[in-house]
């Protein structure tokens, strides 16, 4: 294909970004195996698991092999955006239904003041984040080009085999890529284009959501890249 230059339009921008980013990932990613992706560096982290060994409280997926998921709950991390959804317009009933919890928590998020409180979310392996990112595109796949009807946490049959976790991983992508590629000017600034429930996307213009899915895709394939480094690093470490 002939090298044109850079984009300039607005879905032009975010698709230039999401395809440098997704470049720069495939590079990072290649040569994982079955030891590296599931390599667990301290106790008690999140990963994929068997179903029958999972121990957090609402694992998920539609097979054998699962993804750890933990009671719901806002890390501290994430109050700036209850307090933006707040101000947007949203109730306090639709704030709590998003984020899965009571209408006091989000209250109570809502009334703290000065430094949000330490996180204590637990550490989770590169098979959790890569399939965290694969349920999350797939689920937004769905819920905009797809039937926007099916769950979201059945979308994605998780395995603990790198290379078959990749194939499929890279597949969605390329569908997610191929369908955004043809989204309209008119599409980019409606609200609601995407209905994917777990989030704020029924409420954002969809050039919004866009943004968000790419910063998404970028901070979560620099942590796997963290997390290569410190296994090919982790005899020195040790030591």
């Amino acid at each position: 294909m002939e090298e044109t230059g850079a984009r300039t339009d607005r879905l032009g921008v975010l698709l230039d970004q999401f395809d440098q980013a997704r470049e720069m990932a495939e590079v990072r990613l290649a040569g994982l195996g079955d030891e590296e992706y599931l390599w667990e560096p301290l106790a008690g982290c999140w990963s994929v698991r068997r179903r029958a060994e999972a121990t957090t409280p609402r694992a998920y997926g539609p097979g054998e092999w699962v993804l750890d998921k933990g009671a719901p709950d806002i890390p501290a991390n994430e109050y700036a955006e209850v307090a933006r959804q707040a101000a947007g317009g949203m109730s306090v009933a639709k704030i709590a239904a998003d984020w899965s919890v009571s209408v006091e928590r989000i209250e109570q998020v809502l009334a703290h003041t000065g430094e949000p409180p330490p996180d204590e979310a637990p550490f989770t392996t590169l098979a959790w984040r890569l399939g965290h990112l694969h349920s999350c595109f797939a689920g937004q796949w769905e819920w905009t080009f797809g039937e926007r009807r099916r769950d979201p946490h059945l979308l994605v049959d998780f395995s603990p085999a790198a290379d078959v976790a990749l194939e499929r991983f890279w597949a969605l992508i390329d569908r997610w890529r191929a369908d955004v590629g043809r989204v309209t000017e008119r599409q980019l600034d409606t609200v609601g284009f995407s209905q994917y429930p777990y989030g704020s996307d029924p409420d954002d213009h969809y050039i919004t959501v866009l943004a968000g899915a790419n910063l998404e895709f970028i901070h979560h394939m620099s942590e796997i890249a963290v997390l290569r480094d410190l296994y090919r690093l982790r005899s020195t470490l040790s030591a």
